[in-house]
């Protein structure tokens, strides 16, 4: 994709319905955009950077769930992220466009800062993003590649059985013996005593692992990609420790933020079983045996 493409697609007119009938992209350069998009670094006339997504008309839907995550953490005012700008399609392709998030030097203090941040974001209020119920969200959203459904149930435990565990193991069931699933089956009713109440419900990133950060230009870490929904903040928590984990001050910092419960690390497991079903479906048998060892252990 070159300057000329989008100056003269609908990105473009969208680039100078905000920013002025005179400007336009004056450089474009492919950056990394994961495995799932191709993603360019813009240049505007005017010195502004700009960041673009793109994939198939198909995955419209994506990057629209993306832009309203995005827009949801920043509607807390707690914990920074990229400001969406617009999301839609093009010819045979789709598009998210947002403002270009320069790296910035660390600051003192920050992986404490980040735990306090993002307890601040789980703090907030966020009874405004799901109707007809207290968890979920108001639309459907992405794990990865993968859809996430987000119905609204009253109880953190019905909607973690039923819109986080359930979708996903109908989807796994053919890499599952009999005997897996009557296992299932099983864990499905002892969730009551395994998994406890939030407090109050939460706003989640939903997909917080150490991909889906970086340390914009304040210093501090901004959120990028969520796959956001309101649910117990321990299951952010245990997101960020299935793949290595962050660094031992922010969980110190989390922790005296009082979000984390009684018996948290029992459960942190049990939370992570819907990832590693989701990475089961998304790539293959190599997660079989990850996810057999969870159901072990809680049945």
């Amino acid at each position: 994709m070159d300057k000329s493409e989008i100056n003269n697609s609908i990105i473009g007119e969208k680039i100078r319905s905000v920013f002025g009938d005179e400007v336009s992209v004056s450089r474009v350069r492919s950056v990394p955009g994961g495995d799932i998009n191709d993603a360019y670094a813009l240049e505007l006339t005017d010195g502004t950077g700009l960041f673009l997504k793109c994939n198939s008309a198909s995955n419209a839907a994506f990057f629209d769930a993306e832009i309203n995550g995005l827009k949801a953490i920043a509607e807390t005012k707690t914990i920074s992220v990229p400001e969406a700008i617009c999301s839609g399609t093009y010819g045979d392709r789709s598009y998210l466009l947002m403002s270009m998030i320069e790296s910035g030097r660390e600051i003192k203090g920050y992986w404490e800062c980040f735990g306090h941040d993002l307890a601040r974001m789980h703090k907030a209020d966020a009874s405004g993003f799901v109707t007809g119920g207290k968890y979920g969200f108001w639309q459907d959203n992405f794990i990865g590649a993968g859809k996430q459904k987000n119905t609204p149930c009253d109880t953190w435990i019905e909607f973690f059985r039923e819109q986080r565990l359930k979708p996903q193991v109908d989807l796994a069931v053919r890499y599952f013996d009999a005997t897996l699933i009557k296992r299932i089956e099983r864990l499905y009713d002892k969730l009551d005593d395994l998994l406890t109440e939030p407090e109050k419900p939460a706003l989640l990133h939903g997909d917080l692992w150490s991909g889906n950060f970086i340390t914009g230009p304040d210093g501090r870490a901004w959120l990028i990609d969520p796959a956001v929904y309101v649910g117990h903040p321990e299951a952010d928590i245990a997101m960020t420790q299935l793949f290595g984990g962050f660094a031992r001050t922010f969980y110190d910092a989390y922790r005296e933020e009082g979000l984390l419960g009684y018996g948290y690390d029992d459960r942190r497991d049990l939370y992570n079983l819907y990832h590693m079903l989701n990475h089961l479906n998304l790539f293959g048998s190599g997660y079989l045996s990850s996810v057999r060892s969870i159901i072990d252990r809680y049945v």
